[in-house]
């Protein structure tokens, strides 16, 4: 039986760190800003990124093509290693699609390879948090198949809850009205998201005042959380250039609930550009998104 690995996109936010140490490969998407096209090997450092972002550059991105998808993915199974790729969400990108669109051509072309496509229905270190459930299976000796169905049978349980703190953003990604985008800026409107049972982002409530809007993000973990307590035995926060504020967050979590463990990073550029500088995302296990 052939061995295999675990892969997912730089959607996931994952340090670089993780990855190696945990064997996971990456799919990376790349984004254009200031008419220069950048990936994850030549990326612009995350704090300029943002700093650009507040600046007025406005970033676009790309998705995976399936090209792409089934150059790495061959990449790899040439090694030996059959894959289980947990991609980004298909509410939000095409990619999923293109990676489903190369495993099928890989498999036809060559049945001795296995390549299974989960779609996340995750975002950002959402999608990280997911990816990490399935390095600790995988750790504990689960096979391939035992992997995957866990991850289809739970994943609506991963949670994402966020705030963002400029609602231009999200008006240039058609997620609120132009005169709400202003206005909410205005009278310092913060809006609670988080991730649908599709993978789409949905606006949730607004509150007012930066501070209040991390509260409530502890609050909406509570609700969410309830008899899946105990499964949360690690916390994902991502931030986009906010970091006193994600250690706020932190200080939050390990008051409200006792919990002290934490992978805290930033959002990375190609989710960045539609989320905005001050974008903070708190990802968890829970009973329902």
């Amino acid at each position: 039986m052939r061995d295999f690995v675990l892969m997912t996109d730089n959607m996931a936010d994952l340090p670089d760190d993780y990855l190696r140490e945990n064997g996971v490969e990456e799919i990376s998407l790349t984004y254009m800003l200031d008419g220069k096209t950048y990936s994850k090997e030549n990326s612009l450092p995350y704090p300029e990124f943002y700093n650009r972002m507040r600046s007025g550059s406005m970033p676009t991105t790309s998705q995976v093509n399936p090209e792409e998808a089934k150059e790495k993915f061959l990449k790899v199974l040439e090694q030996g290693h059959d894959i289980v790729h947990i991609a980004f969400s298909s509410g939000l990108s095409g990619s999923c699609n293109s990676t489903r669109i190369a495993a099928e051509e890989i498999m036809e072309e060559y049945p001795e390879y296995k390549v299974r496509i989960v779609d996340s229905l995750c975002a950002s270190l959402g999608q990280g948090l997911l990816v990490h459930k399935a390095v600790q299976l995988k750790k504990q000796g689960m096979s391939m198949e035992e992997i995957v169905d866990w991850l289809e049978n739970n994943k609506l349980h991963l949670c994402h809850v966020f705030t963002v703190d400029d609602l231009n953003h999200l008006y240039r990604g058609g997620r609120v009205s132009k005169t709400a985008a202003f206005i909410g800026t205005l009278a310092n409107i913060k809006p609670m998201l988080h991730v649908d049972n599709q993978g789409r982002l949905i606006p949730l409530s607004k509150v007012r005042g930066r501070k209040k809007s991390i509260n409530t993000l502890v609050t909406m973990m509570e609700d969410q959380m309830k008899s899946y307590r105990d499964q949360n035995d690690v916390i994902f926060i991502s931030h986009g250039d906010c970091l006193e504020d994600a250690e706020y967050l932190k200080k939050l979590i390990e008051e409200k609930f006792g919990i002290h463990d934490f992978l805290i990073d930033y959002v990375g550029p190609t989710i960045g550009a539609h989320s905005g500088p001050g974008t903070l995302a708190l990802f968890f296990m829970g009973e329902s998104r």
